[in-house]
């Protein structure tokens, strides 16, 4: 990955990061893929190094990192395995919006145990009615005095089942996203239960399940920021979310990359290195090209959260939209170059390309990223 114009803490911070990846990450990765494996203890040893509350403020045991520290961090981390990264991108979702919207109290009860992993974050605003049109969702949570009765069903929630914190948006009022309040429900909550684990094409190496909510009783305290607040507090989640899946997509890129590097060096056909060939070359140069403009606009993206700048939503749906695409792109050519190799698993490759396909699709799909910008662009000329 590319180090220019890092500070010397973000280049230590991408040093430590990949050492843990390349370490701890790549040498499971594809039998955890083939046996479906969920890591928590390799979870908590990231935590260890602060990748469990990356965003979160020191005073309530984060790392305090800024999201341009943050997309380096997952960039990194992806490149052992973008499946354990995208988890943790998710978990640092959800233990940032803790952080940033819950009080006292609340940051009091869950961040610890977040920010060193013995607790697992969720985060659920999919269902199976409501995708891309989350404004819609039909979960609902009722005041019944001092408590709120929460029913119905989440989907495709990464790490349900297994993480212990899930931070659940339903609808507290009328239709619409005015009408969304978001809530802490706990494993352990009466009422709480999950579908079976779901099969899927990438990111076995996490579970995926419903997360099934019956008549779950949860005291008005759950309640994160105020009621009508949930779509703002779950998009404003997102726009780091997608940051971090966008580094992850470069990450996976990254390494399907310089796989395809050392596999070229080492294979011969007609007489010569394949990395002689100047037709593969170019294509080597395309890859590289595609991943360092993708990188650039992730961390201008980046930089604009940090800032808080108005045009940070339209940026990180910029970066996610292009990063992700790229992503996946690279890969598949890397397979390509690859040969029949490329198609088996102990080399890791098709591995790659199956966990980087669902980033086109989470965290908002390349679709809705495409209506966010053009939203922006059509607002302005107006």
């Amino acid at each position: 990955m590319t180090t220019t114009m890092l500070s010397q803490d973000q280049l230590a911070l991408t040093e430590v990061t990949l050492d843990f990846a390349q370490e701890q990450l790549a040498p499971h990765a594809i039998a955890w893929d083939q046996d479906k494996h969920f890591p928590v203890d390799v979870l908590r040893r990231a935590a260890e190094f602060g990748l469990g509350g990356v965003y979160v403020r020191e005073e309530s045991g984060g790392s305090g990192l800024t999201r341009a520290d943050g997309v380096l961090v997952f960039e990194a981390l992806a490149t052992g395995c973008p499946s354990i990264a995208g988890y943790l991108s998710i978990h640092n979702m959800v233990a940032w919006m803790i952080d940033r919207y819950g009080d006292a109290a609340q940051r009091a009860r869950w961040l610890p145990g977040l920010c060193t992993a013995q607790l697992l974050g969720s985060y659920c605003l999919t269902e199976p009615g409501a995708g891309s049109d989350a404004g819609a969702l039909r979960t609902r949570a009722v005041r019944d005095g001092d408590h709120y009765v929460l029913t119905g069903v989440k989907q495709f929630i990464s790490g349900a089942g297994a993480s212990d914190v899930y931070v659940v948006m339903a609808r507290t009022g009328g239709n619409g996203p005015a009408g969304i309040s978001a809530f802490v429900v706990e494993r352990d909550d009466p009422g709480l239960s999950f579908g079976p684990n779901e099969r899927k094409m990438g990111w076995n190496a996490q579970p995926t399940r419903q997360v099934i909510l019956d008549g779950v009783r949860v005291p008005a305290e759950r309640l994160l920021g105020a009621e009508g607040e949930g779509f703002r507090i779950a998009m404003n989640g997102l726009n780091g979310g997608r940051l971090g899946i966008a580094a992850c997509s470069l990450g996976g890129a990254q390494g399907a990359l310089d796989r395809s590097l050392a596999y070229l060096a080492d294979r011969e056909a007609f007489g010569a290195r394949l990395l002689d060939s100047p037709a593969l070359q170019f294509r080597l140069a395309d890859m590289a090209t595609e991943l360092a403009a993708a990188r650039a606009l992730v961390r201008q993206a980046a930089e604009a959260l940090d800032r808080g700048l108005a045009s940070a939503p339209g940026l990180c749906a910029m970066a996610k939209r292009f990063a992700t695409d790229t992503g996946y792109s690279v890969a598949d050519r890397a397979l390509q170059l690859h040969g029949g190799y490329g198609y088996l698993s102990e080399y890791g490759i098709e591995k790659i390309v199956r966990d980087l396909r669902v980033h086109q699709i989470l965290e908002g799909s390349n679709e809705i990223m495409r209506v966010i910008v053009a939203r922006e662009l059509t607002e302005a000329a107006r």
